[in-house]
């Protein structure tokens, strides 16, 4: 079975003063993505950069996470801090994912400009950061899933077959 870590980053969430609506979109995205069986292992965690490195590693190093999806933390306010523990954890940083999810983002708000999701390889891990809205959410994800799989078989992770009436994940040929 593939295990997808889902990490929600959100002072307000984890302490159940909001309801966890960013991860239950993602989990609810990955549904519509996926044909391979796959679990998730899930945290509602608060903006603290020790907690969100010790999550991280937890669910790459431990719990065998092919894949790390975190939402929320990406922006420029004092406790967002998303981005710092995923550079603090990874060998590996993949600019493309935050190049490519900014320039999404800027189709729909001037201040996408402030976001600093961005991506990076631990290990056979791959940890991508989205923002904190579910919509946002949804059109990160539409923009950059379709590199995920591949980037996982690079990495020595499982095989993601995905269900290509809703996206399609692209492999070279040969």
């Amino acid at each position: 079975m593939i295990t997808i870590g889902i990490i929600n980053v959100s002072d307000r969430a984890s302490q159940g003063i909001y309801e966890d609506i960013p991860g239950k979109a993602i989990v609810a995205t990955l549904n519509e993505y996926l044909i391979s069986p796959w679990k998730a292992e899930y945290e509602v965690i608060p903006d603290e950069q020790p907690l969100i490195e010790k999550t991280m590693i937890s669910m790459a190093d431990e719990k065998k996470c092919c894949l790390i999806i975190t939402s929320g933390g990406t922006g420029p306010a004092l406790r967002d801090v998303t981005p710092e523990a995923t550079i603090a954890v990874c060998s590996k940083i993949l600019p493309g994912f935050g190049e490519l999810m900014r320039a999404e983002s800027l189709k729909y708000v001037p201040t996408a400009i402030l976001s600093r999701q961005t991506a990076g390889v631990r290990n056979q891990t791959l940890i991508v950061n989205l923002p904190g809205k579910p919509k946002a959410i949804r059109q990160c994800l539409d923009a950059v899933f379709p590199a995920i799989p591949y980037c996982i078989d690079l990495i020595g992770g499982p095989f993601l077959e995905c269900n290509e009436s809703v996206i399609k994940a692209f492999r070279p040929k040969g």
